[in-house]
């Protein structure tokens, strides 16, 4: 019995709880899933590999050892893992400099970056630091990722016209197509200009093209296979066409063949300060694969009603990322187009991406010859149409209308990724983000506040018809009290006491208070003892649990003139009976 039980034991260690539980009755679905995302996914994996300064093949690489990993230990049941535009181009930004771009040093570098990045979400995970996800505002988010939208799609404008180009910021890159206008290959203009229309028709006037002559559900699935339909159409072209011949840059010889065990070693080794200056790269990496990917598994784990883990998720992106830069992997998350089409597609759980993996190990195998003939103008093409949606002007606009502070973090960051770059960019973005949220919080809203009629509510005297005491000055302090607000707090109370001679007590409505530091400490006995001053007293209501126990052994309490009440009514009560 004892062996048994600890058979069970390791079998429940080792078999994560989708596979101890799973019904047979998902099969179906799952491997349609798995399929589908498989084959839809081959020319993007290639595009984002190109993306990162990688030869095409890596895309592929990175889209089976870190998908494995992630399906065994990650914590969402269908986001589907692998190569993503951000993390690509940040791929690219980051080793700009390092070793040339193709180059087997390269490669290494990429997979060491991975390797990096993995520790730090791993190590992360283990220290359940899953809460920083909730101090990247949605403004800085949409701003860097739009920003990073805005890069990439100029980026690909070498591919798409096969001129020269280079950079790292908007600028960089005009200036060298700017300088590189006469290297422009009309060829590969061409078929770098068609395909990119057709895709963004496909994407973008689907309705038009696919709805007016076909079922709905026909209509969507036309739209998604088309992108593998003009793939493969472009290499019947590239063949018959001999595009090789006419200076149109493609793929050429696609190595056959799994990836291999690879220490992420680059020969030669790089220098001390070379793998220093990776770490703040790959920290921010880490930091954005962790938020886009929390979001993208957090809202179906919610639509499916299923529990997410952001710890879990951390460990699990972390294990997928280090495990896969032993493989030829460079850094990978979960991707946006990738997890909607593998939920769209009926999948049910993390199997449907073990089924994608059996694609893509189909692909190196057997593909290699026949994808050689892909142009690059086309790849280019795909990742430029797929990229115009990153460009979140919605949250934008929402955010000028309902919160500018937020519309301005999304400026700050978007600004800042096309000025400086990405690393930059991201940086600006959350200065700003939080110099806004100081600045908010160190001009806290305090309303004086009345009766109203009848009830034992008290609201805004400018909002609301309410009944005010001649004796009784009732203000409600609508945020936390600290070293940054303290001063203008004090500033508040006073115009009010002012503006309101005959009132001899004033209360303070605390239930918005969630913490007093040392300094605002000091303000309410320094307010405690101008009123003393004045022949007035201070009164408190709804001072709540946790801050009664920083207070009540402090001279606040202690010297206070006046009474702490459990509510706004009993001190009405009280206060009005004493002055009658």
């Amino acid at each position: 019995m004892t062996g048994q039980k600890t058979s069970h034991n390791i079998l429940h260690w080792l078999l994560p709880a989708w596979v101890r539980n799973y019904a047979p009755a998902k099969l179906p679905a799952d491997i349609i899933a798995g399929l589908v995302v498989g084959v839809l996914v081959i020319p993007q994996s290639l595009g984002y590999a190109v993306l990162a300064g990688l030869p095409p093949v890596y895309g592929l690489y990175a889209a089976i050892v870190p998908v494995l990993v992630y399906a065994w230990v990650g914590a969402s049941n269908v986001q589907a893992v692998g190569p993503v535009a951000i993390t690509a181009i940040m791929t690219a930004s980051s080793l700009h400099g390092y070793a040339e771009a193709g180059s087997a040093t390269y490669a290494l570098m990429a997979s060491l970056l991975a390797v990096m990045m993995g520790l730090m979400l791993w190590v992360a995970g283990k220290l359940k630091l899953g809460w920083v996800m909730q101090f990247i505002s949605r403004g800085v988010a949409a701003g860097f990722v739009s920003g990073a939208a805005v890069l990439i799609f100029v980026s690909q404008l070498k591919y798409l016209s096969g001129a020269s180009m280079s950079g790292n910021t908007l600028l960089q890159y005009v200036s060298s197509l700017a300088h590189n206008i006469s290297t422009i290959h009309l060829p590969t203009l061409l078929v770098g200009g068609v395909t990119l229309a057709l895709f963004l028709i496909n994407r973008y006037g689907g309705k038009w093209l696919w709805e007016s002559w076909l079922p709905t559900a026909s209509a969507k699935w036309a739209a998604r296979l088309f992108p593998l339909i003009l793939v493969v159409a472009a290499i019947v072209a590239s063949v018959l066409g001999h595009w090789g011949g006419l200076g149109i840059h493609v793929i050429g010889e696609v190595p056959s063949g799994l990836p291999s065990l690879q220490l992420p070693v680059p020969d030669p080794l790089p220098s001390i300060e070379a793998v220093l200056q990776l770490i703040p790269t790959a920290a921010l990496m880490a930091l954005i694969v962790f938020v886009s990917s929390s979001s993208v598994a957090s809202t179906y784990a919610r639509l499916r009603g299923e529990r997410f883990e952001a710890n879990d998720e951390l460990r699990g992106l972390g294990l997928a990322n280090m495990t896969g830069g032993f493989f030829q992997s460079f850094p990978v998350a979960g991707g946006f187009s990738r997890t909607a089409i593998n939920v769209d597609s009926g999948a049910k759980s993390p199997l449907a991406s073990l089924i994608t993996v059996v694609v893509m190990i189909a692909a190196l195998l057997v593909l290699g010859d026949l994808i050689a003939p892909l142009p690059y103008a086309l790849l280019g093409a795909m990742i430029m149409a797929s990229i115009v949606s990153l460009v979140d002007v919605t949250t934008f606009k929402s955010a000028w209308r309902t919160d500018r502070l937020d519309a301005f973090s999304f400026g700050a960051a978007f600004l800042g990724v096309l000025a400086f770059g990405l690393n930059t960019g991201l940086v600006i973005g959350l200065i700003t983000s939080f110099a806004g949220l100081i600045w908010q919080s160190s001009k806290p809203h305090i309303a004086v506040v009345g009766q109203l009629a009848g009830s034992g509510h008290f609201r805004n005297i400018n909002r609301h018809d309410v009944v005010t005491y001649h004796n009784l000055l009732i203000v409600r302090v609508d945020e936390s009290l600290f070293f940054g607000n303290s001063e203008s707090v004090y500033r508040q109370l006073q115009l009010a006491i002012e503006r309101y001679p005959e009132a001899t007590e004033l209360v303070l409505i605390m239930s918005a208070v969630n913490h007093i530091d040392l300094t605002a400490q000091e303000m309410l006995l320094n307010l405690n003892q101008a009123l003393v001053n004045q022949d007035k007293r201070l009164h408190f209501s709804f001072i709540k649990g946790p801050v009664m126990d920083i207070i009540e052994n402090t001279p606040i309490i202690q010297e206070l003139s006046g009474q702490v009440f459990l509510s706004t009514m009993q001190a009405v009560k009280t206060l009005t009976e004493d002055e009658a």
